[in-house]
């Protein structure tokens, strides 16, 4: 039996965040991953993929970012539980959670902060007929080595962020590069869609909208895609098709644990985040409330409002002292 102060369901960017931010209050932390490794969608989905968005990082890959997580949270010495989900819950004598997971591991903890990550998405598929037929021979859903790619004919279906950004990552890399987006507007940054248009502008890549992916064909492996716009219907030849038309929420065994779940987010307060359970916290992409952004950076105020919660919920009668990292430095807080 593992004995912690937090245990956080997730060791995506978030859930390694929150343990520094935990450690600085003297707060042991324990993380559990269905994932074999740390990272999340970091590591999972696009380590080579540069994020631009992390403050003080003008770019920093997603797997350098995990790197340095892992640097920055090692004087607090966190355990992990990885390639295990979490199953079942209940409360011990002293009011604990008892989390056990689907290969029998069993951790107690006054506080849950579930962090979810890739263990609690799918991707969203289109629906095309035979696709699951040349997923991994010709389909890839999440781009994890750009260099796959490199003098390969890819076709990219989607409008969002990943689609633009893999497109405009690629570009450089692949022999050719075709994007599909069914409309002519896309929900994707700004400077994405900019950076798009001059790419198609300049024949880098071809921008076709307006139209969508309806038909696969090949034999073993995967040759061409069929694309239909409103003039006309052609195969196109491919080496790759990436649909990127994002994750689909599964919260799996966590749906049973009595939280308030809308449309596959658990609702929290924006106090501290908190569930509806007691003790019961959810933080990063997994929560939901009045204008919720899916960023790893929202996700680290949240996992640090949450822990000062936390301490105050294991420590009722001890006052927190709130202390600059600056002032103090970090082996003050170990």
């Amino acid at each position: 039996m593992i004995k912690t102060d937090i245990l956080i369901i997730g060791a995506g960017p978030v859930g390694l965040f929150t343990v520094f931010e935990a450690g600085l209050l003297k707060l042991k932390c324990h993380l559990i991953d269905v994932l074999p490794q740390v990272g999340g969608q970091l590591s999972e989905i696009y380590p080579k993929k540069p994020i631009y968005d992390i403050p003080g990082y003008p770019s920093v890959l997603a797997g350098d970012l995990v790197d340095n997580l892992m640097e920055q949270i090692a004087p607090f010495k966190p355990g992990f539980t990885l390639g295990e989900k979490a199953s079942e819950i209940t409360k011990n004598a002293e009011g604990n959670f008892q989390l056990t997971t689907d290969k029998g591991t069993t951790i107690v903890a006054p506080v849950i902060a579930i962090a979810g990550g890739l263990g609690c998405f799918t991707p969203r598929k289109p629906p095309i007929e035979s696709i699951d037929k040349y997923e991994d021979n010709g389909i890839d859903y999440m781009v994890r080595d750009p260099e796959k790619y490199r003098d390969k004919e890819i076709l990219i279906a989607g409008g969002g962020d990943s689609a633009l950004d893999w497109t405009i990552e690629l570009a450089d890399v692949a022999k050719k590069i075709t994007l599909v987006h069914r409309r002519n507007s896309f929900r994707g940054a700004l400077d994405s869609v900019d950076k798009v248009m001059a790419l198609a502008q300049s024949g880098k890549i071809d921008l076709v909208t307006e139209a969508q992916a309806i038909g696969l064909k090949g034999d073993d492996k995967l040759t061409h895609v069929t694309v239909k716009t409103k003039e006309a219907t052609n195969d196109l030849s491919v080496d790759y098709f990436i649909p990127l038309f994002g994750l689909t929420p599964k919260l799996g065994p966590i749906a049973e644990w009595g939280l308030n779940i809308t449309k596959g987010s658990i609702e929290v307060d924006t106090t501290d985040y908190s569930t509806n359970v007691d003790g019961i916290y959810a933080i990063g992409d997994i929560n939901s409330y009045p204008g919720k952004l899916k960023l790893i950076l929202c996700g680290f105020h949240e996992g640090t409002l949450m822990v000062q919660s936390a301490f105050k919920r294991i420590y009722p009668d001890q006052k927190l002292s709130f202390k600059y990292t600056t002032v103090s430095g970090v082996n003050a807080f170990e």
